[in-house]
């Protein structure tokens, strides 16, 4: 938010089926308060209301769902641009659209009704008309054409335009025993049974991946240190990748036998070899069960 209580504003519009519902989660998760389907007359009225308290920039989706009964619909739009600009605001507005055969066929797959759907037009009509309904408001705006683009692409260039980072992204190393059962909800999963066992020297059984002895014979072993470095070459390739599907969290799952020796020593130095890209958290579910 700028000084004087004025705003950033970011109006997300165009066509449905485009992209609106990504570019608004995109910019949520980077800190934008987001507001959507807000009818077009009311916009001025809203930032008024709620802007002076959010303490970030505002995105607020328009679009044709937003036509109220009361009139003005789309076309109220470009007078209330007008009027929060008087006010001192910073609008931008991002239009976005796709080919007509493409919106088809999303529309075709998702198995969802356009919201101007009508018995008497057809898909391809319905698209047409939904296009001219907004060709006002797309002549404010900067284009975004996700024809081609996937989820990842499109919140790439969405946060692009507005000049915001990616979100937050948390990795979670869990270690487990696979004597005991996978957990639930892994994203990725590292097997590192094949590695030397501390639990065959009586002396480091009954301590963990934790302690210093176990870390000691674990760092010494360069088996050890091979897998350390592949899983991790692995991560510092792929974590960009996962960041811009995009999400906010990946779980990554390694497991040994039983869960408290080797597991939990490579799920610690995993997580500050990725400290740097990532935030970072451990869990070791199996650590405090002693096997004989």
């Amino acid at each position: 938010m700028s000084d004087g209580g004025q705003l950033d504003i970011l109006l997300i519009t165009g066509q449905s089926g485009a992209g609106k519902s990504v570019a608004l989660r995109t910019l949520e998760d980077s800190g934008w308060y987001c507001v959507d389907n807000i009818p077009a007359v009311l916009l001025a009225d809203l930032v008024q209301r709620i802007g002076r308290g959010i303490g970030a920039p505002l995105a607020i989706g328009v679009d044709t769902r937003s036509a109220t009964a009361e009139g003005g619909g789309m076309g109220a739009l470009p007078g209330q641009v007008d009027a929060l600009r008087l006010a001192g605001h910073t609008v931008r507005a991002l239009f976005l659209e796709a080919r007509p055969e493409v919106l088809a066929r999303r529309f075709s797959e998702t198995r969802r009704p356009h919201p101007l759907h009508d018995d008497a037009r057809s898909l391809a009509e319905t698209i047409a008309l939904e296009r001219a309904q907004l060709a006002e408001v797309a002549a404010l705006a900067h284009h975004i054409d996700s024809s081609d683009a996937g989820t990842g692409q499109l919140a790439g260039w969405v946060r692009d335009f507005a000049g915001t980072p990616a979100g937050h992204f948390n990795v979670l190393f869990q270690s487990f025993g696979f004597k005991y059962g996978t957990p639930l909800g892994m994203d990725l999963v590292f097997d590192v049974r094949c590695l030397r066992n501390p639990h065959y020297d009586p002396a480091l059984r009954p301590q963990s991946g934790r302690d210093a002895g176990v870390a000691a014979f674990l760092a010494a072993d360069p088996t050890v240190q091979a897998m350390r470095r592949d899983i991790a070459g692995f991560l510092a390739t792929w974590l960009p990748r996962y960041r811009d599907e995009p999400r906010s969290y990946l779980t990554v799952g390694i497991g040994c036998t039983g869960g408290r020796h080797r597991s939990v020593w490579l799920a610690e130095r995993l997580a500050e070899d990725c400290a740097d890209s990532a935030t970072v958290q451990t869990r070791h579910r199996d650590i405090g069960r002693v096997s004989t």
